[in-house]
């Protein structure tokens, strides 16, 4: 290094000597500008990782940017004694609209880094000189496309009307101080980068070992036909998904073991179309890095789930678990050879005499036998099993308090895609054949009977069954039921609202009553649905934020008003399942 800086001192002094009037401009390779950074295809690649690296931190899917919607939807509770997260659950959280070190602030900040390194990626290839033909080309604007397209989508659905920004170089501050637009034109957006992305990335594969915690074609597809849902564009998610059954977008299949959905030891299976990757526990750093900083060389690099969810006495938080509604609906039916559902064990830590029968399954978490229900703490439901280590036996507590446990986040399975392609057949056509093969294929790998055509008189029949049956028992507890709930208007029908005020009621502090369904909500120590009201299906943008960009006009909650949607609800159909 020394004999480089000599030689370089002489070239320069020669250059002196000869000319007085030019100047040569120097460029040291060994120190790296944001002027020359993102030509080549190794820092595009670099860049791809930074913005994967966003997705995965506390406020993204690490922890509150996956939790709030799990909270705000009718399958969980909070039974935090210190009430953190009572207001996301109560659809109320206007009254902590003021906190600026808030999940309020959180989620909008981070999805909006994340939104960023897109943007800069996206630039960088544009200007890369790249073939836009290109493997490296495709794979970087793809992966950009889709990870931006996934943070507007989530901001959408949280907060309503969000300023769209596309443009990394839009640095000025008048440029920064971007005006509100409307969730429709931000979901036009949104549809328009998966379906770019669609056309660039390849499939899971054709991308082999590359495609493994990547996006791919599959990813794009699932979660464009997921966005033409929520705007009732039935049609054409449908054809979108059949494509995605045909195996047109990558080969997707259900694996036969539902529990492996959910272990840190098998992940980015056939099931799975998109998945955000955490480390396992001591693998990563010490650094649990709650900040939205997330620069530290020793990072966890895991999620917090498993801590939110845990109880007390294997050092969780006692924070979130089920209402009895979601155990009752799994209680509702049986496997063909009689046992309960499979798929309440890896959900649900509740205790159940057929696990002392079935074949590897117990009762048991985190190594410890129990012989009830393991709860939370004072406000006793009963604990989630999913997305922790719970039921693999690797050891006796919550790994570490924080960001630690290693299990990826299944954001979309292959499970989904037909469960999705059966409402769009049911919106369409009714209840189909065809729609109630897709929906036995999902029952059979849980043991369960199928269903059949003659016993769903109408669309209002079978919607309620996939609705209330069988999407809370193969995702529940997991992110996207509140978008559900919101896409399907069921807070603005005063039977629907009836039917959620149900399904979100619960019993505290009564060991004899963990589990078990109040008669009505007027019978029950909670009721979260009670106190909504109208627009506060989304979250409130913080004063922070508005008093910071005075051009943001704020949304629903802000306004206190109801919120506009193109709905479609069904009417409430009784006799099918727990209702």
């Amino acid at each position: 290094m020394k004999l480089k800086n000599i030689a370089l001192a002489g070239l320069v002094a020669l250059t002196g000597i000869t000319s007085c009037e030019d100047n040569l401009d120097l460029v040291n390779p060994n120190q790296q500008t944001t002027s020359d950074f993102g030509s080549k295809a190794s820092e595009l690649e670099e860049t791809v990782i930074a913005c994967y690296n966003r997705i995965r931190i506390e406020g993204t899917y690490a922890r509150v940017g996956y939790l709030l919607d799990v909270v705000a939807g009718d399958e969980v509770n909070s039974y935090s004694d210190n009430d953190w997260w009572r207001p996301y659950d109560y659809l109320n959280a206007s009254q902590v609209v003021t906190n600026d070190d808030s999940p309020l602030h959180w989620i909008f900040r981070d999805f909006y880094y994340t939104i960023n390194t897109c943007n800069q990626l996206l630039f960088y290839v544009e200007n890369s000189g790249l073939d836009p033909n290109s493997k490296e080309y495709k794979r970087a604007k793809g992966q950009g496309l889709f990870i931006r397209a996934i943070s507007y989508y989530e901001l959408a659905c949280y907060y309503q009307n969000i300023p769209l920004i596309t443009d990394f170089n839009a640095v000025s501050v008048n440029d920064l101080m971007a005006s509100t637009n409307t969730q429709d034109e931000i979901f036009d957006q949104v549809e328009k980068d998966f379906k770019e992305a669609m056309e660039l990335l390849p499939s899971r594969d054709e991308g082999g070992e590359w495609a493994s915690g990547r996006a791919t074609c599959g990813a794009a597809a699932g979660y464009y036909a997921r966005t033409l849902m929520f705007r009732q564009k039935y049609a054409e998610a449908l054809e979108v998904l059949k494509e995605i059954i045909a195996g047109n977008y990558g080969h997707y299949e259900l694996n036969a073991d539902y529990g492996d959905n959910f272990r840190s030891t098998v992940e980015n299976t056939a099931e799975s179309l998109w998945e955000v990757q955490f480390l396992d526990y001591g693998v990563g750093g010490s650094d649990m890095e709650w900040t939205a900083a997330n620069n530290s060389k020793s990072s966890t690099q895991g999620q917090a789930l498993e801590t939110v969810f845990g109880n007390g006495d294997i050092l969780g938080w006692n924070d979130l678990a089920a209402t009895p509604w979601l155990y009752q609906t799994f209680k509702s039916q049986t496997t063909k050879n009689g046992t309960v559902d499979p798929r309440l064990y890896w959900t649900l830590i509740s205790y159940e005499d057929d696990y002392n029968t079935m074949s590897g399954f117990e009762n048991k978490a985190f190594t410890k036998k129990y012989s009830k229900h393991v709860t939370t703490g004072t406000r006793k439901g009963i604990s989630i099993a999913k997305h922790t280590t719970a039921r693999e036996n690797l050891y006796a507590q919550v790994a570490a308090a924080g960001l630690s446990c290693g299990v990826n986040i299944r954001l979309m399975r292959y499970s989904d895609v037909l469960l999705r392609a059966a409402e769009c057949e049911n919106e369409i056509s009714g209840p189909t054949a065809q729609a109630i093969d897709w929906i036995n294929q999902v029952r059979s790998r849980a043991g369960l009977e199928n269903l059949k055509a003659e016993d769903f008189a109408n669309a209002d029949a079978l919607f309620e069954q996939i609705a209330n049956v069988e999407r809370p028992t193969e995702f529940g507890c997991e992110h996207g039921r509140m978008q559900d709930i919101i896409r399907w208007g069921w807070l603005y029908d005063e039977g629907r609202k009836a039917q959620l005020r149900k399904h979100g009621c619960t019993y505290w502090n009564d060991d004899a009553k963990v589990g078990v369904l109040p008669d009505s909500p007027d019978s029950a120590d909670d009721d979260p649905f009670s106190h909504w009201a109208p627009g506060h299906e989304y979250l409130p943008i913080t004063t922070f934020n508005m008093n910071a960009n005075p051009n943001l006009k704020g949304n629903s909650a802000n306004r206190g008003e109801e919120a506009a949607h193109n709905l479609s609800v069904h009417k409430v159909v009784k006799g099918i399942g727990v209702q």
